[in-house]
């Protein structure tokens, strides 16, 4: 199906099932342990062995040796691979270092080795007498030392420049000129990182937790150099991503090696402390944000410039993006530069590019503000635009952002926030509040699914999306069941294999939409298929109550599909209305904190995020969604920061005791708002992504409260009690 108009009314308008607060139909499965989560297929795979990776001592230089003689006569040892017996090996696309280094090595602990044996014990314990020597080589760790190196991104959008920036915020009665750092941080997702692999033959079988099937498909066969036909990947239940899990990781490309080394299944999961350095993360950025504004708060200039490294090949984080599109200004420019780091590879993390940007830019925002003698929010709204700021012409879709601001402010009591800076107290609290927009583009993306009817009227969902715990196998049930006029108890979804089919996979919150777009494009068919079977015109049948309905003439489907059952396959695919309108979703998010005169110490008292991003498919799970994602950006404002020794070039804090995120003690209460709204743009669903949008602009919102409750400004995240102490007012 090829959606290039607009849509117009269709089945899901009905709303009988979609849009409705639907309990997760995998939740059953996952309260009680029956999901089986990538390490967990012990029933379905036998006699299986374990791998255990061996990392890289260094963070750059190269093999000088490698001895596995003590740990090849280790007790249970099967089978150890490394770079010098694994044979020819390729690079994926969706990854920057290798999966298997050596002799060169790219960056601390990247994989060297995998030691097999009967047991995760002895595998681990073998892994301990490999003896490596190592040439090491000076390496970069540091951004801020780097900065001055750093070039334009090969694959980066390229720098933007419209009106004559200079020339207007040189001219500009109010300005500002402020720097602004975010720290390198983890995806700490609760399953780890893990594979387990089979070969039957020249095929492999891979169970393996991850969010984008057909991507790492090809990507494996790359690695390995054989045919992408002969890989099955399964990957039904992901115990969280975060952007960790797009792309196959070591876990993977090790598991299948050692699995052909010793010609045994080999399962291979990486330990916690392996997974911060061995996998990617979150790059640093170091963001400089100039803007010019008149005196009763137009902005006439605005210009975002950010810095961020990763390893040679890689990419930049692009903080500078949402900044083209969410305020209006004549005059703009952004830059975006890249150094080289020989750190862990950097790489997409929730919200890539905007999450960080709107850290940097929406405290500036505040601090024009104040600069104005405005009110935050009333100074965003003065510069709300409903166009592109660098093409006039091009309209978005739907922009509700005054909408969001307006009602936040009116639930959160905004009006009596006092905008003077630390005069607030209760007790030994100091009580501030913050506030700062939410943004995050729309992505379209091809997305195909299978639909087959059988003879009971079940109706049963195939398409390789995944399920990193937002509630694909619902919204997706609840798609089938609304077209196919069905209850949801009649409705099977399979997901996360690759012989189904390609979908959109799971990430840049561009998941829902697309793949619920592609099984409504299939469950078109299905409908056509049915209606032809008992010669009704499909235009004006009426699927409900598991029946379709012509005139007086009434047929159940279990009836219509017969023994033998009637079975669909399509795609959504998009047209020209991307590039027509500009589609985004949009974000206001007010945060109330507490500081403590005498320590320092912060609390999150209450938080509000109000969404406008298209219909949501189902407000229980949307809504979970967007509470976690304000709970990350907690964690980005006041916790989260991989420590790198900039001496050895490695993150000290790799793991869950030293890289600290919020727990349920840190978060109070937490509502979300989505507004009524419908983007017959964006696709048949009329549906945008949400579960990106409700961190966008968290942590400025949090860093904006500590603000208002101190008087002190930190542009530096996170926001410790360190940055704080020397500022705030006399006990």
């Amino acid at each position: 199906m090829r959606f290039d108009t607009p849509a117009t009314t269709n089945p899901i308008d009905q709303l009988k099932v979609v849009g409705k607060s639907t309990d997760r139909i995998d939740g059953p499965l996952k309260t009680t342990g029956a999901a089986p989560y990538a390490y967990e297929w012990h029933d379905t795979v036998p006699n299986q062995a374990y791998g255990y990776v061996v990392g890289s001592a260094i963070a750059k230089g190269r093999i000088a040796s490698i001895d596995l003689t003590k740990a090849k006569a280790a007790p249970g040892v099967l089978a150890i691979v490394t770079a010098e017996n694994a044979g020819k090996l390729g690079k994926g696309d969706w990854n920057t270092a290798k999966l298997l280094g050596g002799p060169d090595i790219q960056h601390y602990h990247q994989a060297i080795a995998v030691v097999v044996a009967e047991t995760f014990e002895q595998a681990r314990a073998a892994a301990q007498l490999v003896r490596v020597d190592y040439v090491r080589a000076q390496g970069a760790f540091d951004l801020a030392s780097a900065k001055g190196s750093a070039v334009v991104p090969d694959e980066a959008a390229p720098d933007t420049a419209v009106g004559d920036f200079a020339g207007a915020f040189a001219a500009s009665p109010i300005r500002l000129d402020a720097t602004y750092t975010t720290p390198d941080q983890g995806h700490a997702m609760m399953e780890p990182h893990a594979s387990i692999a089979v070969w039957d033959a020249d095929r492999l079988t891979l169970w393996t937790s991850n969010q984008m099937i057909a991507w790492s498909t090809g990507d494996m066969a790359k690695t390995l150099g054989i045919p992408k036909e002969n890989i099955r990947l399964i990957s039904p239940f992901i115990g969280g991503g975060f952007g960790g899990k797009l792309f196959v990781r070591s876990d993977a490309v090790l598991a299948a090696l050692g699995a052909r080394a010793a010609r045994r299944p080999v399962k291979v999961a990486l330990a916690r402390p392996f997974m911060f350095n061995n996998t990617t993360h979150r790059p640093a950025t170091i963001q400089r944000i100039r803007i010019g504004a008149t005196r009763d708060g137009k902005i006439t200039a605005i210009g975002h410039e950010s810095w961020s490294g990763d390893l040679p090949g890689g990419g930049p984080e692009n903080a500078v993006q949402q900044t083209r599109l969410l305020y209006a200004g004549a005059n703009r420019v952004t830059a975006t530069r890249l150094a080289v780091l020989d750190l862990p590879e950097g790489n997409a993390m929730r919200a890539p590019g905007e999450a960080p940007g709107l850290m940097a830019l929406e405290i500036a925002m505040d601090e024009m503000a104040e600069r104005l003698d405005l009110d935050p929010v009333e100074f965003r709204i003065l510069n709300d635009t409903q166009v592109d700021p660098e093409n006039p012409d091009r309209r978005f879709s739907q922009r509700q952002l005054v909408e969001c601001l307006r009602i936040g402010a009116e639930r959160f009591g905004w009006k009596v926030r006092d905008t003077q800076t630390g005069p607030v107290r209760e007790g030994r609290w100091l009580i501030g509040a913050g506030v700062a927009a939410g943004f995050r583009n729309n992505l379209l993306t091809t997305s195909a699914a299978r639909v087959r009817l059988d003879h009971r009227g079940v109706v049963t969902v195939e398409t390789d999306m995944t399920d990193i715990g937002t509630g694909s196998y619902t919204i997706i049930a609840q798609t089938a069941a609304e077209m196919m006029g069905v209850p949801l108890n009649k409705v099977v979804v399979r997901l996360g294999d690759s012989s189904f089919p390609v979908s959109s996979g799971s990430g840049g919150q561009w998941g829902a939409n697309n793949s619920t777009a592609g099984v409504y494009a299939a469950c078109v068919k299905l409908r056509e298929a049915v209606a032809q079977k008992l010669g009704f015109n499909s235009a004006d049948a009426v699927f409900e109550d598991s029946n379709v309905r012509l005139g007086n003439r009434s047929v159940s489907l279990a009836e219509a599909a017969g023994e033998a059952g009637l079975v669909a396959e399509d795609a959504i695919e998009y047209g020209n209305l991307a590039k027509q309108y500009q589609q985004s979703t949009f974000a206001a998010h007010f945060v109330e904190v507490g500081v403590d005169v005498a320590t320092g110490e912060i609390r999150v008292r209450r938080m509000l995020a109000v969404c406008a991003a298209g219909r949501i498919l189902n407000p229980k799970s949307a809504r979970s969604q967007v509470i976690g994602a304000m709970t990350m950006g907690v964690g980005a404002a006041l916790m989260e920061e991989l420590a790198i020794d900039k001496r050895l070039g490695f993150f000290v804090n790799h793991d869950l005791a030293g890289y600290e995120v919020p727990v349920h003690a840190d978060i109070p209460h937490q509502e979300v708002i989505f507004l009524d709204e419908t983007d017959s743009i964006s696709s048949p669903m009329k549906a945008k992504g949400v579960g990106e949008l409700g961190l966008c602009g968290v942590g400025a919102a949090v860093a904006n409260a500590i603000y208002n409750a101190t008087g002190v400004r930190v542009r530096d995240y996170p926001i410790t009690l360190d940055k704080l102490l020397m500022g705030l007012p006399a006990i």
